[in-house]
């Protein structure tokens, strides 16, 4: 069964051409990018011979049956449909990207010394200018890169109602751009197809790369993920909060797991009061292959130290330099005298300092205590 952003992100590509998904760490983007992937070539598990897609309940990745499902995919009449995938960085280039000049690997005598690269753009295009094809472009870590530099001309050509129509024909308002042709090596005008998809990824909390070109962002259809609390509880095989505070010594894999989801919550209000909501931690880090409710309370103690120890790393670079900012997201300022974790404070050269203190790692005798104290209720 597809999830829900699943269905709404294809939904958006059948309408807007461009889906651009963002999301604090951890909250899925890398997993709804795959399964957006995997229900794209197959189209939703929909059966294609003779005639109009009907739905196939035994597809690959069936759907309940409802009115207008078959308009919410992204060119449901085309059968030759293929994902091509790349992930932007530091190193990124047009000719990566559209076509370029590169110098020739492994040639033989006589031959040129360099040859023209046929871009990971220029070739999801070509493949959905096919009479029967449809292409989807997947684009990871989209503002790790120059993307505005990677697209070049292509900026105001990937836009909906700026590309070919549905027979390839020339519209008045398609735009064209000069790339370097791969094929006969001229400079030729281009413009994108109609049945191209273009799906980007970014983390907006990520401190290492510029923001993206508001010009270039308008171009998109956004679509945010945020941290899910049903979805943790659900991993957990927990129901809704009870009233009940929690014990002093967990009694059950579930008083665990329930530490675990509350510490979470504060942690993520205490990193969205001292950063913003954007540099908050998804319920995905907390998630493993191994359902815990699977294990005993001391195993499952254990897996919950692992999980705990990315979410202790994301608030230690969150607030990298700001001592006081990590005792606050883990409630070490006013918090409980039973948190593991204290700040305290010294001199040095006559001036006041603040040393951050406590276990070097999470471990089975202290990781609940730390739960129940970074969940404890702020003064």
């Amino acid at each position: 069964m597809v999830s829900k952003n699943c269905k709404q992100v294809l939904k958006l590509l059948a309408r807007s051409r461009n889906v651009l998904v963002s999301g604090a760490p951890g909250t899925g983007k890398s997993k709804l990018l795959a399964e957006v992937a995997l229900a794209f070539e197959t189209a939703f598990g929909l059966a294609t011979a003779g005639g109009p897609p009907q739905l196939n309940p035994m597809g690959g990745i069936p759907i309940p049956p409802a009115a207008g499902v078959v308009k919410d995919i992204p060119a449901p009449t085309k059968m030759d449909r293929k994902v091509f995938r790349t992930v932007f960085h530091q190193n990124s280039k047009y000719r990566d990207f559209l076509s370029g000049i590169t110098p020739a690997v492994n040639k033989t005598a006589g031959d040129p010394d360099f040859t023209i690269v046929k871009g990971t753009l220029y070739r999801a295009s070509e493949h959905a200018k096919g009479a029967n094809g449809a292409a989807l472009l997947i684009i990871d870590e989209i503002n790790r890169g120059p993307a505005v530099q990677v697209f070049g001309g292509a900026i105001v050509a990937i836009e909906s109602d700026k590309r070919l129509a549905s027979d390839g024909a020339k519209l008045a308002e398609t735009q064209f751009f000069e790339m370097l042709d791969p094929v006969s090596g001229d400079v030729i005008e281009y413009a994108l197809p109609h049945d191209l998809y273009i799906l980007a990824a970014m983390n907006q909390a990520d401190a290492s790369v510029e923001p993206l070109d508001v010009t270039f962002l308008r171009r998109w259809e956004p679509m945010r993920l945020e941290p899910d609390e049903a979805a943790l509880r659900t991993f957990y095989g927990l129901g809704a909060k009870g009233v009940n505070a929690l014990p002093d010594v967990p009694a059950s894999v579930n008083d665990a797991l329930e530490a675990s989801v509350s510490a979470w919550i504060a942690v993520n209000a205490q990193i969205a009061l001292g950063r913003g909501p954007e540099f908050q931690i998804g319920h995905g880090v907390l998630m493993s292959d191994v359902k815990p409710q699977t294990l005993g309370l001391n195993e499952a103690l254990g897996t919950l130290c692992v999980g705990w120890a990315k979410v202790r790393a994301h608030v230690e670079e969150v607030f990298f330099g700001d001592t006081r900012g990590i005792a606050a997201a883990l409630n070490a300022l006013d918090g409980p005298a039973f948190n593991p974790f204290k700040l305290t404070e010294t001199t040095f050269a006559d001036d006041l300092r603040f040393r951050f203190e406590g276990p070097t790692n999470f471990a089975e005798n202290n990781i609940y205590a730390a739960l129940r104290a970074f969940a404890n209720p702020r003064g």
